[in-house]
């Protein structure tokens, strides 16, 4: 696997992980929000160098010129809801992508350590031959990101894969990467160090999807 991590050098990227990571800051869910989907733009556009590209004729007000265009046809999808904003992000600078959203969460067991990946909703178009961006703020265990693509396997079998998080553990970066082929692309903004006895990111930020959208009631 190709793993782009951008914690590697100095960006601003540290600026907006920082205010997601600060309880005084990431209360404000529209900052908050926001913050993801700049991350997005961010990643977006770093992915988009290693696209293919074709030259297409553009006819200006004084003459015309040749411009490289993508030629990859692109599905953009998001793992409900904590990746809607990380979604908004990367639909900003691939405005032509179809688009596939799949709902996945954990459930519970009897102790809180153990849990399963439940996935039930799902919408998404051919993925045939195409390039696949699967995004999920927070890449901790490693299995909703899996099971996922396991659901989206009837769809087609995409050209090219790349998986798309803002932090990533390294357990589940390990993970992942044991599971998809060598050819995958994950683009990460930063990575941690561990995570707790519960699955979650430390130091983390918390409940990408709670921060972003409310506290939800549990069942």
């Amino acid at each position: 696997m190709h793993i782009h991590n951008f914690s590697n050098q100095n960006t601003i990227l540290n600026t907006f992980i920082a205010e997601m990571r600060d309880v005084t800051i990431q209360k404000d869910s529209m900052r908050f929000r926001r913050n993801i989907e700049r991350i997005g733009e961010i990643l977006g556009y770093e992915l988009s160098k290693t696209l293919s590209y074709k030259p297409t004729i553009v006819k200006t007000p004084l003459g015309i010129c040749e411009i490289e265009k993508i030629d990859n046809k692109v599905v953009l999808c998001s793992i409900l809801r904590a990746g809607v904003p990380l979604h908004d992000g990367l639909l900003n600078y691939f405005d032509n992508a179809e688009n596939a959203f799949i709902s996945a969460y954990r459930h519970h067991k009897e102790k809180p350590e153990n849990f399963e990946i439940i996935v039930e909703y799902l919408a998404c178009p051919s993925l045939e031959n195409k390039t696949l961006i699967l995004a999920d703020p927070m890449l901790a265990t490693g299995q909703s990101m899996i099971a996922t693509f396991e659901a989206l396997k009837p769809f087609g079998t995409p050209k090219n894969i790349h998986l798309v998080s803002v932090i990533a553990a390294q357990e589940g970066i390990d993970f992942v990467e044991n599971y998809f082929d060598s050819e995958t692309h994950l683009w990460v903004a930063t990575v941690d160090e561990k995570l707790n006895e519960f699955g979650y990111i430390v130091p983390g930020l918390g409940d990408a999807g709670d921060l972003a959208f409310g506290e939800k009631l549990q069942h």
